[in-house]
């Protein structure tokens, strides 16, 4: 004997839009994290402003930097002015296609840049960039937390 269920029978499905929002969850969470992971090779200096700047790819790079009061840094490393060509010649033989960035204070001596960049040339790198303070960014920021201003 045969007996059939009263309720109807229904194939099972796979609804696409909760998995569309896991989706997106889990990279707005992906995304969150690599950010965080971001490393600042460089001293923490009052960068200069400008509006020209583009956001240029931080792989395989060295960081230069100058403080206010004239020290120089190698990466987060006080080091002496004689001290930097050697280290950039090493480095120079061991990747001659690194770039340079150099973040100086705004209020660091124009001689005292002048002076480091002198010494990345004498190295022989060639791709040499400054790091400044995009002021189209400031603008973004400051639309983000006026909008968060008026959320509240």
């Amino acid at each position: 004997m045969h007996v059939t269920s009263p309720l109807p029978h229904k194939k099972a499905r796979i609804e696409i839009i909760p998995l569309i929002d896991i989706m997106f969850f889990l990279l707005a969470s992906f995304m969150m994290v690599s950010l965080s992971q971001v490393v600042m090779k460089g001293m923490k200096v009052q960068l200069p402003s400008g509006t020209s700047g583009k956001v240029q790819s931080k792989k395989d790079y060295l960081a230069l930097s100058i403080d206010r009061d004239g020290y120089y840094y190698w990466d987060k490393v006080k080091v002496a002015l004689e001290d930097i060509l050697p280290r950039l010649r090493v480095e120079y033989q061991r990747n001659p296609e690194a770039k340079i960035f150099i973040r100086a204070d705004r209020e660091a001596l124009h001689g005292n840049v002048t002076r480091m960049l002198d010494e990345i040339r004498a190295s022989g790198f060639t791709k040499v960039s400054f790091e400044i303070q995009s002021d189209s960014l400031a603008g973004l920021q400051r639309a983000q937390e006026a909008a968060a201003a008026g959320h509240r």
